[in-house]
């Protein structure tokens, strides 16, 4: 079954989104001047920016196999198959843009919508907890299965590259995100990376150990930094902007868009929260924005940070800011207790929100727990923590935050960013991956790593 290489140049068809093998190996544009690429991939591919390549339904990179973009290469995807790119275990993508030529994965329609491009799919072999036990998204069983023991694998780089008009629904909760990362090792490079539009969540990390800088998640409609299954890497320089009128009600669940949101496990049963290896993500400056109750702002906006189901972290030397219904949130009893003992923290920070800075839902805690109460959460973030709350979002003085259509997230002068030093004396973040710098959020004053390569106002 895996003895095809995918697979240029042929027209599409009603069964374009099923793995086809048998495909031929044919060369050449079609009608439309783009090179499809459809099926399973078992040898190397090389695409050239002079080209235009053309996602049809699931492409699967498989067999040890190899796919290198080239700066200025642009993938699209038509509406009618929402083509996804899975760089399965032991497959690699060498995909390293620039700044003046980013790599671009995006909308093959003129009427550009969120959902066009099913997105794409990394699957390497670190460990996970086992917490889903297949890849979501109505993906061919064969290349379901996903992490490993290899907490150093390698599944190659993605660098100076877009993902735009992302997201596939296939069930309620069984959906493609905008970049998911499934038992991604250490050894892969993730850097300069935008996701914009997305139909359901931004970045989705399942399990792994993958670090990233330099993440951007704009205007995607349901969670922008998910992370479960025992994921453990480390992340610095993020940013997530929301649009109030854009949210994930596809389907009509009551589920919540937020700008984080992070468990161990899914299943609200409080005797599988200890499966590990725990959630346990380590994260650096960060800006985070909100709706901060815009005119037009959907319903079921909902927090700035969310964490639950037994996740630890670490998010410091970050703004987080325009929150709807509440802007830090700690569900269930155990992550709960990571808290209050001091195992995770929202750390050298600033907050803002709507509604609630600090939340702790008595609904997901048990009858008798006093651990952790949002007056407690409240002291433990201002004391220990050393973090900040601001009543008015404008006491942080970035730019333009809320202007969805051009954002400007530059610490204006005088703005506290500048002048909060920020930190690096915990262990998790005192290692050689952390840029030590000396402000708090995503940008400074002077350099704007987001210049050239993003795109806004879509």
């Amino acid at each position: 079954m895996l003895m095809g290489v995918a697979l240029l140049g042929v027209a599409c068809s009603k069964s374009d989104d099923k793995p086809d093998p048998g495909n031929g190996g044919a060369t050449g544009p079609d009608n439309t001047g783009t090179y499809p690429i459809r099926g399973i991939i078992t040898t190397d591919q090389h695409w050239t920016k002079d080209k235009t390549y053309r996602l049809r339904g699931y492409v699967y990179v498989t067999n040890g196999a190899t796919i290198t973009i080239d700066p200025g290469t642009k993938i699209v995807s038509n509406r009618d198959s929402a083509g996804v790119l899975v760089i399965y275990r032991t497959a690699k993508i060498q995909a390293a843009g620039s700044a003046a030529e980013p790599i671009v994965f995006t909308s093959n329609e003129t009427d550009k919508k969120a959902g066009d491009l099913g997105g794409v799919i990394i699957v390497g072999q670190a460990k996970g907890n086992t917490n889903h036990s297949v890849i979501e998204g109505g993906v061919d069983p064969a290349f379901s299965v996903f992490g490993g023991t290899n907490d150093a694998d390698n599944s190659g780089t993605l660098k100076y590259v877009r993902i735009e008009y992302a997201g596939k629904a296939v069930n309620p909760g069984d959906e493609v995100n905008g970049l998911s990362l499934y038992g991604v090792g250490s050894a892969t490079t993730l850097d300069y990376i935008q996701v914009v539009r997305g139909l359901d969540d931004a970045f989705e990390f399942f399990g792994g150990t993958v670090n990233a800088k330099h993440l951007i998640a704009y205007n995607c409609a349901d969670d922008d930094y998910d992370m479960d299954d025992g994921y453990r890497g480390n992340i610095q320089f993020a940013i997530s902007i929301k649009d109030p009128a854009f949210t994930d009600d596809k389907n009509n669940s009551g589920d919540l868009s937020n700008n984080f949101e992070v468990d161990n496990v899914n299943p609200s049963n409080s005797l599988v929260y200890g499966k590990t290896p725990i959630t346990f993500p380590v994260l650096s400056n960060f800006t985070a924005i909100g709706p901060n109750n815009a005119t037009g702002t959907k319903a079921d906006y909902g927090y700035g940070m969310r964490w639950r189901r037994g996740c630890k972290f670490i998010l410091a030397n970050s703004i987080v800011m325009g929150g709807q219904k509440a802007g830090l949130d700690v569900e269930n009893d155990s992550t709960g207790n990571y808290y209050a003992a001091g195992t995770s923290k929202f750390y050298n920070s600033f907050l803002h929100s709507v509604n609630n800075p600090y939340q702790v839902p008595a609904s997901s805690m048990p009858a008798n727990y006093t651990t952790l109460d949002p007056t407690i959460l409240k002291n433990l973030t201002e004391g220990a923590n050393g973090s900040k709350l601001y009543a008015n979002a404008a006491d942080i003085m970035l730019t333009a935050p809320f202007n969805n259509a051009a954002p400007n997230l530059k610490p204006a002068t005088g703005s506290p960013a500048l002048t909060t030093a920020a930190k690096f004396d915990l262990t998790s973040l005192n290692v050689a991956f952390f840029d030590k710098v000396t402000y708090i959020g995503a940008l400074d004053a002077t350099n704007d790593w987001t210049a050239q390569w993003t795109v806004w106002g879509k």
